[in-house]
């Protein structure tokens, strides 16, 4: 089950299936999918300017939901590449800064959940790598990529292996994720700082998402990045929030942004 919230310009989506570690099949991944959709309509109306993705109970996601599946007659490409990879990207672009808050157990396309959001915090104590090891399958959902890319070939291949788990303290050590908190601090402190975000310059924000993601997935060089961002900071220029930054700083004041 996944539940939408939204109050004072923040979107809250919640995997809301405690009893069975938030896992999901295909039908909650509809459901989350739609939630997407639906808070990205709200933010095109200038409702929400910022997301928290959070799981309900111990764990964040778990995974696939695999209590029902049957290997003989399995759909992995129609369940992996028909499914989550269209809802990670929905995700990624999502038109407003993206944050998750994960706790407990997050694993498979749990971790591919929090591959597709701008920022990460983790309880200390969360439990994060490839248990596929245990199943005879694979590590999904892009953990490959982000394995290897963040934590190199040989610990990424030594999870794959071992299925040994990372605590949300060490992922972020091995600069993962962005900050780990004490469990029991983790959504208050998460949505603590969304809603700051949710009250800054939003166009400002979205460009530097934009830019952030051209690097990653176009290698650009330094100079590359640079002439994006110039042409980015001329296009703000003609913003609400622009105009308004630079009269609060010209009188000494704080910034009341609009988000347009």
């Amino acid at each position: 089950m996944i539940t939408l919230s939204i109050a004072d310009g923040v979107a809250e989506v919640i995997l809301d299936a405690p009893a069975n570690l938030n896992s999901l099949d295909e039908a909650a991944l509809a459901e989350l999918s739609a939630a997407y959709d639906d808070a990205a309509a709200a933010a095109s109306r200038g409702e929400v300017r910022a997301l928290l993705l959070r799981g309900e109970g111990r764990a964040f996601c778990a995974g696939r939901d695999i209590s029902g599946v049957n290997p003989a007659d399995d759909d992995v490409l129609g369940y992996l590449g028909g499914l989550v990879t269209p809802l990670m990207q929905k995700m990624a672009a999502f038109p407003a800064p993206t944050f998750a808050a994960a706790q407990g157990a997050t694993l498979g396309v749990g971790l591919g959940l929090l591959l597709a959001t701008d920022v990460v915090y983790v309880a200390e104590n969360a439990k994060i790598g490839s248990p596929f090891a245990n199943l005879g399958a694979t590590l999904d959902s892009g953990g490959h990529w982000y394995f290897t890319e963040r934590l190199g070939m040989h610990r990424a291949l030594d999870l794959v292996y071992t299925a040994e788990l990372m605590s949300g303290a060490d992922a972020v050590r091995s600069g993962m994720f962005s900050r780990a908190f004490p469990a029991e601090e983790l959504l208050g402190r998460a949505r603590a700082i969304v809603a700051g975000v949710a009250a800054g310059a939003t166009g400002a924000f979205v460009a530097s998402k934009e830019l952030v993601a051209q690097i990653r997935d176009r290698r650009l060089g330094l100079w590359e990045s640079m002439d994006s961002e110039n042409k980015a900071q001329a296009s703000l220029c003609a913003s609400e929030d622009y105009a308004e930054g630079f009269k609060a700083f010209q009188e000494k004041r704080k910034p009341v942004f609009s988000g347009r």
